[in-house]
Formats: structure tokens, C-alpha cells, sequence
């Protein structure tokens, strides 16, 4: 056997810290010992309750979760999607759903289609022509079709979940106990690195806990937050500030009491200095105001959020600071960098805990041995600064693809310089409605062109190539899947009544 790497210590819990000792320990096995450093008296975080689909990725095919059994334990509803309300204009609204754009045709992708017919006034918004931006404002939920046919928008419904990531953390913890993990209680006062004049200098040792008790370790992931205790304080790695795009470094949190109706779906509402978010559970409402403080105070901000729930605050508002960004490394020496340790991208599309599970992903697939190869080390910072660096572009899109002036920060919004990257993306969509994926970004084309026409950016013309379809059969390509959806989706159970068979939560 390889002299791979067999002692890894787990700095903080949280969900970070506890999906990668679950991970870790189911695919590591027992030829490693795991162990987990937490405080109960640090707490955590805790505010990131809605995902992406590649959760169910994680959870089920790689932990062997049962779905039912994870929604009914963390409170759980479905998420189709997000409701992005007043981000192009006051007024203005649309969905930016998972999944599928309708039905590619060849080397084209649907909405180069749907672009022609909808210049001429002949086609119904861009929301009309996939599953979940259909199914989401009707509250409707069904899991993929089996008997569709393979190219239908029905055979593969993309979702994802709201849950409580407290609940999250505690359900992990108790798996990757049972899987070999040691959690380990107390507060870390110290930490010791390596001498020596090789390139295992300064590799952390070990850890030293407020009971005097030392914690050794040859790999270190550090999960411990915004202060990146390991990463930062001890390394000294270097953050890479992007305020300048994303200029939000505050948010409000506060519980309220459950919505009425349970909505399959997130909602994002653009305030005067920022934006609000709205994820139903099926024992409360998170919610939160994520804002400028150059724009507006701390007590402003809290009487906005306060103002605009949906139901009875259950507690008092929480403030936390942050500074959007990156660690310049996320590897360095053999430390791991994971979850708020590794970055902040505010919760705009719901990427914090997708970014910690591809962290993960990464580290088991670059898993080192005693002697951490340099090459695997930089490939995988490498890795993890491009997807950073798109989500990033992706989340810009948002703020500066906006009509609004009606505040000093909509319009520094509206008129900031942004990433080359991002502005000739931006242009390329303009012009007719192309967009290409660079590399392994995790928004596919469906966000890009849901976002875009949501926020306004409406292309000028479209593909070549749709001229060379019959009028007749461009009409029936675009609107057969605008009534095949209107009519599957009408036969669909409520999402409150699947919860209700399938994963109703016992009361907490």
C-alpha cells in the first residue's frame, strides 16, 4: 500500500466540517483515523439553508442518505429555483429555475429558437419552457417522469432543498460517527508547525486545546470559519478582496414563524442597499438581508428586514460581517481550506455548501501521500480559484445588469467597471443570444440565459442557423414544449402535499 496520508484532523464542524469527515470517513475507510476539533461554546454560522442540486449527488450516491429520511431530519422543503423580485426594475420578477431550457435541436440550444418567435411577439417569456420555472409560482412538485421520453423536459427534474443547516451538521455528525470519526471537544489555544528547511517547513504539527490536550495531524482541513484559524492566522495564506463587484459585507439574519403556504422555491428581493432572501422550511422561515454598509446602517438594515417577513420574527436579529472574496491559496502547505475558511460568495444563488462539497470532491480526488506532491497541491488551487472566479462573474451579473438608479447603490451597481470576463460574456449574449461555457463552470447555459433575459439583457438577434427551420416547424418545436409542460404540470400534486405523503418533519 502507498504511504498515503492516514492521520487528518478536522479544525470546526459546522456543515463544512461535518461533510468532510462523512465524506472522508466513508471513502478513506478504516486505514485512516479522522478526527473532528469543535467548540460547542464557538457555535457556528449557520445561515446557509438552501443548495443546489448536486446535494443529492453528495448525500445520496456518495454518503448512501436516504432522501426522505434527510428532508424529515432537517425540516426540509424543495427548492426548484429562485424568485428574483425587483433586481432589473421595481416591479419586475422571474425565476431562475434549475434543469433544462426545452428541447435542443441539433447544435442549437433551445432559446436560440425561442429568440426568433419571441422578437416577432409570437412566443410567451423564456419561464414558459422549463419544468421548474413552470411548476415553481404554481407551488407544484414531482420528481422526474420515468416513462418520458429521454429528450423531454420531464424526464430529469433538477432540485435541490431547503434545510436547516444546524440540523444538517447534527445529521452528518451522527453518520460519520458511526463511520470511525472521533469529535473532539475544546477550544484550540495553540497551534504548532514544523521546523526544518525542506518544503514540510512550517506544516502544521499539531494543535493544542484550552485543556492542555495536543491534537496531532499529517493533513489539516480547516473549518473554522471566517478567521480561517489554520489558513490565515497560523499561514499567513493572503485573502483576495472582490468588494469592488461585490460591494455587500453585511447581512441580517432572523427565523420567522413558517409560511402558510410552503413555496417550492427561494426568494431573492432587491432592497434599497442590497437584497433579502425568503427560504421556507416546514417549521419556520429563514430569512435575511444581505447589504452595503456603505449604504445603509446596521439598525436601517434590521428595521428594512424586519419589516418585510412574511410571518412573526422568532428571535431577534443576527448581524455578520464578512468580505466577499478567496483565500489566495486553498491548499497551502497541508492545510485544507474548506466552507467559510475558504471564501465567502454571498448566499445569491446558493452556492456555499456546493462549494464546500466540491472542496471535498477535489481532495479525495487529489488526495496526497506523506510526501504532498507539490503538482497535486497547485492543481487543485488552480481548480478551485476558476470556480470561484465564474461563480463570482455569475453572482456580478446579478447586481450589475440593472436598470435601477433609485439608490446611490443600484446605480454604483449599475455603472461599476466589471470583470473582462464577465463583460464579454455579457456582450457576446447581447448581440445573439450565444453564450459558451468556459471549462467546467458550474452555471451551465440554462442560468446564463435565465438570468440574463430575467435582468434585462435581451439579445439583438439570434442564431444563423434558426432561418433554416420552416416557419411551421419553429412554431411547433417552440410551443409543443410550452404545452406539453402546461399540461404535465397541471396533473402534479402540490408541494405541500408531497411533503405532507412522502416527508412530513415530526414537530421540532
Amino acid at each position: 500500500m502507498q504511504d498515503r496520508v492516514k492521520n487528518i484532523t478536522i479544525v470546526g464542524g459546522g456543515s463544512a466540517g461535518w461533510m468532510a469527515a462523512a465524506a472522508l470517513a466513508t471513502y478513506l475507510g478504516k486505514n485512516a483515523s479522522i478526527r473532528l476539533v469543535e467548540s460547542e461554546e464557538i457555535g457556528i454560522v449557520g445561515v446557509g439553508e438552501a443548495s443546489v442540486p448536486h446535494i443529492k449527488l453528495f448525500n445520496g450516491q456518495w454518503l448512501g442518505i436516504d432522501e426522505a429520511d434527510f428532508v424529515r431530519r432537517t425540516q426540509g422543503t424543495i427548492k426548484l429555483g429562485i424568485e428574483f423580485k425587483d433586481w432589473s426594475r421595481i416591479g419586475d420578477s422571474y425565476i431562475h429555475g434549475f434543469g433544462t431550457i426545452g428541447r435542443s435541436l441539433g447544435p442549437l440550444p433551445f432559446h436560440q429558437f425561442w429568440l426568433k418567435l419571441h422578437g416577432q411577439g409570437r412566443a410567451a417569456p423564456i419561464g414558459a419552457y422549463s419544468a421548474q420555472t413552470v411548476m415553481a409560482p404554481l407551488g407544484k412538485f414531482a420528481p422526474a417522469d420515468r416513462n418520458a421520453p429521454p429528450n423531454s423536459p420531464l424526464a430529469d427534474i433538477a432540485y435541490a432543498y431547503h434545510f436547516d443547516a444546524t440540523l444538517y451538521a447534527r445529521f452528518l455528525r451522527e453518520l460519520a460517527e458511526q463511520r470511525g470519526v472521533q469529535r473532539i471537544e475544546g477550544k484550540i489555544v495553540g497551534v504548532n508547525q514544523r521546523a526544518g528547511s525542506d518544503h514540510t517547513s512550517g506544516f502544521i504539527e499539531s494543535v493544542t486545546l484550552e485543556s492542555g490536550r495536543t491534537v496531532d495531524g499529517e493533513l489539516f482541513i480547516d473549518c473554522s470559519g471566517f478567521r480561517g484559524l489554520l489558513i490565515e492566522e497560523t499561514l499567513k495564506t493572503g485573502y483576495v478582496d472582490w468588494t469592488e463587484w461585490l460591494p455587500c459585507d453585511r447581512a441580517m439574519a432572523v427565523p420567522s414563524e413558517r409560511l402558510q403556504t410552503i413555496t417550492p422555491y427561494t426568494r431573492s428581493t432587491a432592497r434599497a442597499a442590497g437584497w433579502q432572501w425568503r427560504i421556507p422550511l416546514q417549521h419556520r422561515t429563514g430569512n435575511g438581508y444581505v447589504y452595503s454598509s456603505r449604504h445603509t446602517s446596521d439598525d436601517e438594515a434590521a428595521a428594512t428586514l424586519l419589516a418585510n417577513l412574511d410571518g412573526k420574527a422568532l428571535a431577534e436579529p443576527r448581524k455578520l460581517a464578512f468580505t466577499t472574496g478567496m483565500r489566495r491559496k486553498f491548499w497551502n502547505k497541508n492545510v485544507v481550506a474548506l466552507g467559510l475558511a475558504s471564501g465567502f460568495l454571498e448566499p445569491l444563488e446558493s452556492t456555499s455548501i456546493y462549494l464546500a462539497q466540491s472542496g471535498i470532491t477535489r481532495l479525495l480526488s487529489l488526495f496526497p501521500t506523506r510526501d504532498f506532491n507539490p503538482l497535486l497541491i497547485e492543481r487543485y488551487n488552480r481548480e478551485s480559484v476558476f470556480e470561484y472566479e465564474r461563480i463570482r462573474d455569475f453572482l456580478v451579473l446579478h447586481y450589475h445588469a440593472t436598470e435601477r438608479g433609485d439608490t446611490p447603490f443600484w446605480d454604483h451597481c449599475r455603472t461599476m467597471a466589471i470583470p473582462g470576463t464577465l463583460r464579454e460574456t455579457i456582450d457576446l449574449f447581447r448581440a445573439d443570444g450565444r453564450y459558451f461555457r468556459n471549462g467546467e463552470d458550474f452555471f451551465a447555459l440554462p442560468s446564463w440565459v435565465q438570468v440574463m433575459l430575467g435582468q434585462g439583457i435581451v439579445p439583438q438577434g439570434y442564431h444563423p442557423i434558426v432561418d433554416e427551420m420552416p416557419e411551421e416547424k419553429l412554431v411547433e418545436h417552440v410551443e409543443g414544449v410550452r404545452t406539453m409542460l402546461a399540461r404535465a404540470v397541471a396533473t402534479m400534486p402540490t408541494h405541500e402535499e408531497w411533503i405532507d405523503h412522502y416527508w412530513k418533519a415530526p414537530a421540532p
